[in-house]
C-alpha cells in the first residue's frame, strides 16, 4: 500500500514540474523567425522592401494634326489621282504634247496638236485639277506659317480650310483662263489666242506634277516648311516664266512694246496674284471666326 502511494505521489511530482516548465516558456522569437539577409531575397522585413515612388507624370504631347492626318484632305488628293490615272489611258497624247503647248508659237491655222479630243480634254482637267490640290494644300501650309495667328484655327477643321484653298485656287485658274482669253480675242487673232491659251493650260497642267513631290514631303515633314515653300515658290515663278515669255513672243515682237509688256505684267502677272493673296488670308480668316 505504501509502494502504491508513492507512485502515485512520483507521478504527482512530475506532472506538476511539467505544467511549471509549461507555464515558464518564454518563445525564443516572439516576432517570427528572422529572414537571413542575403540568402533569401523574398522573404525580407516590411521595412526592408522598396516603397513605390508616386509616378511623375510629363506635359501632355498634342497629336500632330494636319493633312496627312486628316480623312476628307487625304480623299481630295487621292480623288485627284484617281482622276489622272483613269484620264491616262487615253489622254497620254496630251502629255507627250507638253513641250510643243508650251514653247511652240508656229501659226498654223490647222495644227493638230491645237485639236483636242475628248480624252485628252478630260486628261487637261484632271492635271489642272491636281494643280488646285496641290496648291490648295501648300497654301494650307503657308497661311499657317505666314500668320501664326490662323494656324490653331485652322487645324481645328483642317478638311474645310484645304477645300476651300482648293475652290478658291480653282477658281483663280478660271478667272485667269477668262483674262486671257479676252485678251488674246482682243490684243490678237484667233490663232494668237489659240496658242496663248494652250501655253497657259500646259503650264498650269505641268505645274501641279511639279508640286506633287514638294508636297507630299511638307505632308511627311512639316517642320522643312521654310525650304519646301521655298522651293515650290521657285518652280510656281519657273512656270509662270514659261509662259509669259511665250506671250511675249507671241504678242510682243518689238522692242518699242516694252512699255505694253511692263504694263501687261503687272496689271495681268502681278495685280490679280497680290489680291489673291489677299483674299486668301481674308477667306481663311473669315472660316476660322
Amino acid at each position: 500500500m505504501a509502494k502504491t502511494n508513492d507512485s502515485i505521489q512520483h507521478a504527482t511530482d512530475t506532472t506538476q514540474q511539467a505544467h511549471d516548465s509549461v507555464a515558464q516558456f518564454t518563445p525564443l522569437y516572439p516576432d517570427g523567425i528572422p529572414a537571413v539577409q542575403g540568402n533569401d531575397s523574398v522573404v525580407s522585413h516590411l521595412a526592408d522592401l522598396p516603397v513605390m515612388e508616386s509616378p511623375k507624370g510629363t506635359a501632355s504631347v498634342t497629336h500632330s494634326r494636319g493633312p496627312l492626318y486628316d480623312t476628307s484632305s487625304m480623299s481630295l488628293l487621292l480623288m485627284s489621282m484617281f482622276f489622272i490615272v483613269v484620264s491616262f489611258k487615253r489622254g497620254y497624247v496630251y502629255l507627250e504634247n507638253f513641250a510643243h503647248n508650251l514653247f511652240s508659237v508656229r501659226r498654223r491655222r490647222e495644227n493638230a496638236f491645237d485639236n483636242h479630243t475628248m480624252s485628252d480634254v478630260r486628261m487637261m482637267w484632271a492635271l489642272i485639277f491636281n494643280t488646285c490640290v496641290m496648291e490648295g494644300l501648300l497654301l494650307f501650309y503657308a497661311v499657317g506659317h505666314f500668320v501664326p495667328s490662323l494656324w490653331h484655327g485652322m487645324l481645328e477643321n483642317v478638311g474645310l480650310n484645304v477645300g476651300a484653298l482648293t475652290a478658291m485656287c480653282l477658281g483663280f485658274h478660271l478667272c485667269q483662263h477668262a483674262l486671257y482669253a479676252t485678251l488674246g480675242y482682243v490684243f490678237g487673232d484667233t490663232v494668237s489666242r489659240r496658242l496663248w491659251i494652250s501655253g497657259f493650260k500646259a503650264s498650269q497642267s505641268l505645274l501641279g506634277l511639279l508640286l506633287f513631290p514638294v508636297t507630299a514631303l511638307l505632308l511627311l515633314f512639316p517642320a522643312a516648311i521654310e525650304l519646301l515653300l521655298s522651293i515650290a515658290a521657285v518652280l510656281y515663278a519657273l512656270v509662270r516664266i514659261v509662259f509669259v515669255f511665250k506671250g511675249l513672243r507671241i504678242f510682243f515682237n518689238k522692242f518699242s512694246q516694252s512699255l505694253y509688256f511692263i504694263l501687261y505684267l503687272c496689271s495681268v502677272e502681278i495685280v490679280p496674284l497680290v489680291i489673291f493673296a489677299m483674299l486668301l488670308v481674308a477667306i481663311c480668316t473669315q472660316l476660322q471666326s
